[in-house]
């Protein structure tokens, strides 16, 4: 998916995005999580652990992914 294509999809959008990272010993990473802006130089994407703003330019890869799977209830 481009960043034109991200642009189109409604928010609220369940999305992972795969963007660059910069003086990380890692050259890239993931944002899994509900997508809550997008502009144009960045998109946020809300995680489990916070809000992540990705700039445009670093995207590398995005795409729609399905709800996740219910919990199960523990059993005792």
């Amino acid at each position: 998916m481009t960043p034109t294509e991200l642009h189109a999809l409604p928010i609220g959008t369940r999305v992972v995005v795969r963007y660059r990272l910069h003086g990380d010993t890692h050259t890239a990473t993931d944002a899994l999580g509900e997508l809550v802006h997008v502009g144009d130089t960045a998109c946020t994407v809300a995680t489990r652990r916070g809000e992540v703003v990705i700039a445009i330019a670093d995207i590398v890869a995005a795409k729609t992914v399905p709800p996740p799977p219910e919990r199960r209830p523990r059993s005792a």
